[in-house]
C-alpha cells in the first residue's frame, strides 16, 4: 500500500534529517513541495523552493548528492517557477528517467513523478494545497453563474459576473488568498486563465457590485499588479451565462488600469451620417474596424448578412468614413425597381431612347460621380445590368441609354444583398467576373439573433429615441420583457427590433414594459412563465373568487399569479412554525434552496419570524 506523503516525509525526516536546505523556506518540511530521495539503505528530504534551481548529480556543488558512479557531476536539475516544477537532463552520460521513460530536454515534473538515476530514486511532492470553497473549476463556476441567472429571472432578483483581468503575472494562490478575503460566503470565483478570472456575485444590483468591484481591485493590486475589472448584470446586460460573461469581459478590455467599467461602458455609439449605431457585440464591433479601413481605399465592396441586418448601416459607414465623404451618398434598392428601368435609372437615357424619354436625365451613377453608389440587392440585377455595371466598374466610364458617347464617371461602389452570390453564380444568375469584382472586399454581418448583447442594448437606444421624439418620460424593461426580447429569434433583426421598439412606445402608456405589453410574436399567449411549481392545493376551500371569467358561464376565478403568491405565502408560514422559526429547517422542508426562501420570506412580510 502507498504511504502518504506526509508518512514518507516523516519518517524520512526523523530517520536521517534533509540533506541542503539553505534556500528553502522555513517550514518547508511541515507542508511545502519536496523531493524525497532513496540511495542505497537510505533516504532523505530536500525541500524545494516556489522559485529557484534544484541541481542533482554527484559533484560537490549538487543540491542533491548522488553517490552511485552512474550519475554525472551535473547529471540533471529541477526548475521550478511560482511552484511549477520541470525536470532537464543536463546532457547527462548515462541519462535520465522519468516514470520509466528517457529525458530529453525539459519534461514536466508533478506530484508521485519518479525520477531515475542510475540506482537512485528521487521522487517528487507537491504540497497539496487546500481546497477552496469558493474558488471552483471553470466549469463547476459556469454552471453556478447559469443557476443564478435562472434563479435571476424566475424572481426578479438581480446576479452580477465579475471579469478580472490582472494587471501582472501572479501566483494563483495569491490571488485566491486575497480574493476570498473579500468574498461573501455565497460568492464565487474562479481562473479562465493565469492573468484572467470570473467572479459571481448573487444577489448583487449593479451598485452593490460597483462597491464590490472597488474592493477587490484593492485586494488583488497588492499581488498583480493593477487589474481591470468589468461589471456585468442580469437581466440588464445578459440573461444566459455566454452573454453575461461576454459583457463582463467587454467591460474590462475598456476599464483603465486598477478600476472598473460596467456592460454599458462598453457599449460603441457611432454617429454615421446623422443617424446612430449602436455597436456592442465583439464581432460587430470588428467588423466596422474592418469597415473603417477598407473606407480608406476605393476598393468595390460587398457587404452580406440577412434583410434587417444592418447592411445599409455599413454602406453609409464606408462612404462617411471615406475621402469621398463630402460628395454624395447615392442608394438604389436594386429589388424595388422594375427590371425594365433598373437600366435606365442606372445610366441615364437621352431624348427620344424610349417612349416617354422626353428629356434627356442623368442616370444614379453620374449623379454620384465623385461620391459612392450603394447598389442594394445587387443579387437581384438584370444580367444586361450586371455587365454594365462590371464594365462601370473597370473603365470608370458610362453609356447613356440612347446615346453613343461614353461619359467619364468617379465612382466607388459598395453593394449588398442577403443572396448566397457563390450559388447565384453556380446556378448562373450572377456573373462570375462581377461576383469577383465585387467580392475581393466582403463585409460578413451577422444575425441580431447571434448578437445577443445588442439586442438589450439597441432596445434601450430605440426606446430612449421614441420616447423623446414623443416627449414622454423614459420607459424601462421588465425582467419577463427583457428576457423574451433577448430569447426571440428576429428573422427581420434590427429592422423588425425597431419597429417593435417603437409600436411599444407608441401604445403602451406606463412606464415599465412588461410582457403583456409585446406583440403576439414575442410573447404567444400561454407561453409565460410561472415563478416556481406551485404545490398541491390545499384541502381547505379557496377563497371567494372575484370576477366572472368570459366565456365560462356560472365560474369566478382571481388572477393565477395572486393565487400562486397566496399559497407560496401560506405555506412559508406553515413551514416556519412547524420548524420553530429556523429559516434552514423550514426550507429544507419544502425544498427550497435558503436564499430563496430567506427572498420570498421577506418579501411576504414574514422576516419578524426569524431566530
Amino acid at each position: 500500500m502507498r504511504e502518504s506523503a506526509g508518512e514518507r516525509m516523516s519518517e524520512a525526516t526523523s530517520s536521517y534529517g534533509p540533506t541542503r536546505t539553505d534556500d528553502a523556506p522555513r517550514g518547508a518540511e511541515a507542508g511545502g513541495s519536496y523531493l524525497l530521495v532513496v540511495q542505497g539503505s537510505s533516504s532523505s528530504i530536500v525541500p524545494l523552493p516556489r522559485s529557484g534551481v534544484v541541481l542533482l548529480g554527484r559533484g560537490p556543488g549538487a543540491d542533491v548528492r548522488l553517490r552511485n558512479t552512474a550519475a554525472s557531476r551535473e547529471h540533471a536539475k529541477v526548475v521550478l517557477l511560482d511552484g511549477r516544477a520541470q525536470l532537464v537532463d543536463l546532457g547527462s552520460r548515462n541519462g535520465t528517467l522519468l516514470n520509466g521513460v528517457r529525458v530529453d530536454g525539459a519534461r514536466p515534473l508533478g506530484s508521485g513523478d519518479v525520477v531515475s538515476i542510475g540506482d537512485a530514486v528521487v521522487v517528487m511532492r507537491c504540497a497539496r494545497p487546500a481546497r477552496s470553497r469558493q474558488m471552483l473549476e471553470l466549469g463547476e463556476l459556469r454552471r453556478r453563474i447559469e443557476g443564478e441567472i435562472e434563479r435571476s429571472l424566475r424572481h426578479d432578483r438581480p446576479a452580477t459576473v465579475m471579469a478580472v483581468q490582472l494587471g501582472a503575472a501572479a501566483a494563483r494562490g495569491a490571488v485566491a488568498g486575497a480574493l476570498e478575503r473579500e468574498l461573501a460566503v455565497t460568492d464565487f470565483a474562479g481562473f479562465e486563465a493565469d492573468d484572467r478570472l470570473l467572479v459571481l456575485l448573487p444577489e448583487a444590483d449593479a451598485a452593490a457590485a460597483g462597491h464590490m468591484a472597488q474592493r477587490l481591485i484593492d485586494a488583488v493590486q497588492a499581488v498583480a499588479g493593477a487589474p481591470k475589472v468589468g461589471v456585468a448584470t442580469a437581466p440588464a446586460d445578459g440573461c444566459d451565462a455566454d452573454t453575461l460573461v461576454a459583457s463582463a469581459r467587454a467591460a474590462a478590455e475598456v476599464a483603465p488600469p486598477g478600476r472598473a467599467a460596467t456592460a454599458a461602458e462598453a457599449v460603441t455609439a457611432l454617429e454615421i451620417g446623422g443617424q446612430r449605431t449602436v455597436l456592442a457585440d465583439a464581432a460587430m464591433v470588428r467588423v466596422f474596424d474592418l469597415v473603417r479601413r477598407l473606407a480608406a481605399t476605393d476598393l468595390p465592396v460587398l457587404v452580406t448578412g440577412e434583410t434587417g441586418a444592418g447592411k445599409e448601416s455599413a454602406a453609409r459607414a464606408l462612404h462617411e468614413w471615406s475621402p469621398r465623404a463630402k460628395r454624395p451618398l447615392v442608394t438604389l434598392n436594386c429589388a424595388a425597381v422594375p427590371e425594365s428601368l433598373v437600366e435606365s435609372e442606372l445610366f441615364g437615357y437621352e431624348r427620344g431612347a424610349f417612349s416617354g424619354a422626353a428629356a434627356a436625365k442623368p442616370g444614379l451613377l453620374e449623379h454620384a460621380s465623385g461620391g459612392t453608389v450603394f447598389l442594394d440587392e445587387i443579387g437581384d440585377l438584370s444580367a444586361s445590368a450586371q455587365a454594365k455595371i462590371l464594365r462601370a466598374i473597370e473603365t470608370r466610364k458610362i453609356l447613356r441609354l440612347g446615346d453613343v458617347r461614353e461619359r467619364e464617371v468617379d465612382i466607388r461602389l459598395v453593394a449588398a444583398t442577403h443572396k448566397d452570390l457563390q450559388a447565384e453564380v453556380k446556378a448562373g444568375r450572377f456573373r462570375q467576373d462581377l461576383y469577383y469584382r465585387l467580392g475581393a472586399a466582403t463585409v460578413i454581418l451577422p444575425p441580431l439573433r447571434e448578437r445577443p448583447r445588442e439586442i438589450l442594448a439597441l432596445s434601450r437606444a430605440f426606446l430612449a429615441e421614441a420616447c423623446a421624439r414623443a416627449g414622454r418620460e423614459e420607459m424601462t424593461l421588465s425582467t419577463e420583457a427583457t428576457e423574451l426580447l433577448t430569447s426571440y429569434a428576429w428573422p427581420g433583426n434590427v429592422r423588425e427590433l425597431k419597429n417593435v421598439i417603437e409600436y411599444i412606445a407608441a401604445t403602451v402608456g406606463a412606464r415599465i414594459i412588461e410582457r403583456a405589453h409585446l406583440p403576439a410574436p414575442l410573447a404567444p399567449q400561454g407561453a409565460g412563465r410561472l415563478e416556481s411549481a406551485p404545490p398541491a392545493p390545499p384541502a381547505a376551500a379557496p377563497a371567494p373568487l372575484a370576477a366572472p371569467a368570459a366565456g365560462v358561464p356560472g365560474r369566478t376565478f382571481r388572477p393565477l399569479a395572486e393565487e400562486v403568491r397566496e399559497l407560496e405565502r401560506a405555506r412559508i408560514a406553515e413551514a416556519l412554525a412547524a420548524a420553530g422559526g429556523v429559516q434552514t429547517r423550514a426550507a429544507e422542508a419544502l425544498h427550497v434552496p435558503l436564499r430563496t426562501f430567506v427572498l420570498k420570506m421577506n418579501r411576504y412580510g414574514l422576516a419578524k419570524r426569524r431566530r
